[in-house]
């Protein structure tokens, strides 16, 4: 198991092992609260992910469900100091919405990153200027430099992670054609487009396809969404870009998770090839220098 997933991602991984433990032991939440003297309530913020597990309590469940062996015990209690770490995106705590730091801290501990987008570059994938540029037109001045600087720090986060995540993304023909920057500097979206056929050739780890216009009509069309991999046995998380309405994060058993599985599969069978998508990279940055 990666050692390098985060509080969040950690936090989930340990309460969905103390869950699974308690009802191998066919107990409810009652019955263990009341066998350790807690309040049933305890458990559930526990279990619920809104209180951090200590030590001390960590043990008491343990012994409650009958986990004895030494290695077991070390694995949940290593989960549990992962857990407690600092969240390097809490510094952005009252500048980004607590939504998209709340998905910012699943991601920084997924194995695997699918996502695509039908209007803009994915935030994964730009650069500094494309992303100050396409900021600047929908926050004030004011947030620019903090949601810029957070689109930035993901990238570089994820890159230093001993297992860096496998990252797929899928992107609609119009946001490669929309000349982001033409005001400003007409050669930022050419850079952005070669950075991306850049990064896809020389990073095994990363998969870009482009859905070209020809495909006509497809299900992404509504909008642009995340699903992320987990190892460990925790359930898919899929979040949903919201645009000018609230973006919304989903996890745990949820038939819309499901459903966007199968809509990514299907905006797959629409792309170009890994190989042909960089050669239209670098196309469309050359037709946006002419």
């Amino acid at each position: 198991m990666a050692v390098d997933q985060g509080p969040v991602v950690q936090s989930a991984l340990l309460r969905t092992e103390l869950v699974r433990l308690r009802k191998e032991k066919e107990l409810t939440q009652e019955q263990v609260a009341r066998s350790l003297e807690w309040s049933p309530s305890k458990l559930i913020r526990i279990e619920g992910g809104k209180n951090a597990i200590s030590k001390t309590d960590l043990q008491a469940l343990l012994h409650a469900y009958g986990v004895t062996t030494e290695s077991r015990q070390e694995k949940l209690q290593t989960l549990a100091r992962g857990a407690r770490e600092p969240a390097w995106w809490t510094a952005y705590r009252g500048d980004i919405e607590e939504t998209y730091l709340n998905f910012v801290g699943y991601e920084a501990g997924a194995a695997s990153i699918r996502h695509f987008h039908n209007t803009v570059v994915p935030g994964l994938l730009q650069t500094a200027e494309y992303a100050e540029v396409l900021t600047s037109g929908s926050v004030g001045p004011v947030k620019v430099g903090p949601v810029v600087k957070l689109r930035l720090e993901r990238q570089r986060r994820l890159a230093e992670r001993e297992n860096p995540p496998r990252q797929y993304y899928l992107i609609d023909e119009a946001a490669i054609r929309r000349h982001i920057g033409v005001r400003t500097d007409p050669a930022i979206m050419s850079n952005q487009l070669r950075f991306i056929a850049d990064s896809a050739e020389r990073n095994d780890l990363l998969t870009v396809r482009i859905i070209p216009f020809s495909a006509g009509a497809h299900v992404g069309l509504w909008g642009g969404f995340s699903l992320l991999e987990f190892e460990g046995g925790l359930d898919d998380a899929l979040y949903l870009e919201g645009g000018k309405s609230a973006s919304v994060l989903i996890t745990g058993d949820d038939i819309r998770v499901t459903e966007y599985r199968d809509a990514f599969e299907s905006l797959q069978e629409e792309s170009l090839s890994p190989e042909d998508s960089v050669r239209l990279l670098r196309q469309a940055a050359e037709d946006l220098m002419d």
